[in-house]
């Protein structure tokens, strides 16, 4: 074990940080984005039964084939990474977004109109409020799902937990592949428990406690 550190420690430290970076950055950006369009296909219900449609097939695209598509166009620099984990983490919190706001009971929305809130003041206090563990759970397969598929970016020379992964593969090294592949799975539990975490703490009360029952 001591051996193991000491010949690839430094460098396992190193594309930890840049794993971690690159889910951290991508997710922030696919949760800004996901927040936003489902909040405007909510508005507009019409316009996703063509648009969820089309994103669903959109994302069957193997991510394999989305970087090396951003790769031939932009080369092997960081925003061809950070953009094609951006959009695939956008889908879950898209989706999300939208069942959840849609989900939230009409009763609630007239009981806020009667109030006389806008349609503003409604959204942002009533509705995002009350959907919010759906779009956190959202959140939480976004991140499960990027720490995965940035693995990818070693593929492109862009470092990355991969990086052990596919030199472990190349030269049949399960030591190496090991070593990339369980610092991912413990990244991945993290950033879930972390989001779990942060979902009980946004559920309202009210909630909670009908959950409870």
């Amino acid at each position: 074990m001591r051996t193991l550190f000491a010949l690839y420690g430094a460098a396992l430290a190193k594309d930890i940080c840049i794993h971690t970076l690159y889910v951290l950055v991508s997710v922030a950006v696919g949760f800004a984005l996901g927040l936003v369009l489902g909040i405007l296909l909510s508005r507009v219900p019409k316009w996703s039964g063509l648009i969820l449609p089309v994103l669903s097939v959109f994302q069957t695209i193997p991510g394999l084939v989305f970087i090396g598509v951003l790769y031939i166009w932009w080369g092997g620099v960081y925003p061809t990474v950070i953009v094609a984990l951006s959009v695939y983490a956008m889908f879950p919190v898209l989706k999300n977004t939208y069942t959840g706001i849609l989900g939230v009971e009409q009763r609630y929305i007239e009981a806020a109109k009667g109030c006389g809130m806008s349609a503003f003041q409604t959204l942002f206090k009533v509705e995002l409020p009350l959907a919010m563990p759906t779009i956190i759970a959202g959140l939480r397969m976004a991140a499960i799902y990027t720490v995965s598929w940035a693995v990818l970016a070693a593929m492109i020379g862009l470092k990355g937990l991969g990086d052990f992964v596919y030199q472990g593969v190349a030269s049949n090294n399960n030591t190496l592949i090991l070593l990339g592949a369980i610092p991912a799975a413990i990244l991945a539990i993290v950033f879930g428990a972390a989001i779990d975490l942060l979902q009980k703490k946004v559920t309202p009360r009210g909630l909670k406690k009908e959950v409870g029952k």
